[in-house]
């Protein structure tokens, strides 16, 4: 049960919440790709290749430059070479800290922006690395915040409580204070609230969301908002 009165600030997930790879992961594997000579791979088989590379990752991923060259080389191998050339990889690498292979979620700035306005802070608490800084600045989206908690750089990774109340203290405000909204019911949902957070889970796809879904950020603001009250001054 979401309490808006008591809000003072709200904490966002990135990948999946915020921003999404653009048109697919596989299409940026399959751009870098070509330009090293490898102009035939399949971006949709190269998404099949990366889903399964990522649904078996370790329970121990750090989200460090040598565990992401692991996911690589799983959804490259036996597929091409480049599964193990590190001009590939350092290619591949730094083209995710651009803008060119992502998107922002149409609902996000119109989100944020009612928010600020409502005089809330804003914050991401994200599962990254140290290129999530660099892209939030590149995609315009790092002003709008007050704070970027990756969690590469604080070495703890969500659902860990500790990085919830990590940003909520530097936030300034009590975890009760705080709503986390994010994807992933595991990290984001039961994390956040394991945090002492009030938390929602987004679900664009949702059929029926529960009293825990929401399927667009705008109903945190819009005209049957979930999140519309101003904190007490």
């Amino acid at each position: 049960m979401i309490e808006p009165a008591l809000v003072h600030a709200v904490t966002f997930d990135a990948g999946g919440t915020l921003i999404e790879p653009w048109p697919s992961v596989g299409h940026a594997y399959a751009e870098v790709a070509a330009r090293h000579g490898q102009a035939q791979l399949d971006p949709e088989l190269l998404n099949r290749r990366f889903l399964a590379a990522w649904q078996e990752r370790p329970a121990a991923f750090d989200y460090s430059r040598a565990a992401w060259a692991k996911i690589v080389a799983r959804t490259l191998a036996g597929l091409s070479p480049l599964a193990n050339d590190d001009a590939y990889f350092t290619e591949l690498y730094e083209h995710f800290a651009t803008a060119k292979p992502w998107r922002v979620y149409d609902d996000v700035r119109p989100t944020l922006a009612a928010l600020r306005r409502q005089g809330l802070k804003l914050a991401v608490i994200s599962n990254w690395d140290g290129r999530l800084r660099p892209l939030l600045h590149n995609l315009g989206l790092a002003p709008e915040f007050d704070l970027i908690v990756i969690s590469a750089e604080q070495g703890i990774h969500k659902p860990a409580p500790e990085i919830f109340a990590r940003a909520v203290a530097a936030l300034g405000v009590p975890a009760a204070a705080a709503l986390h909204v994010g994807d992933s019911a595991e990290e984001d949902l039961l994390g956040a609230r394991q945090a002492g957070l009030q938390a929602l889970r987004l679900d664009r796809a949702a059929p029926a969301p529960d009293a825990h879904t929401i399927t667009c950020l705008r109903e945190l603001v819009g005209p049957t908002a979930r999140l519309c009250a101003r904190p007490p001054a």
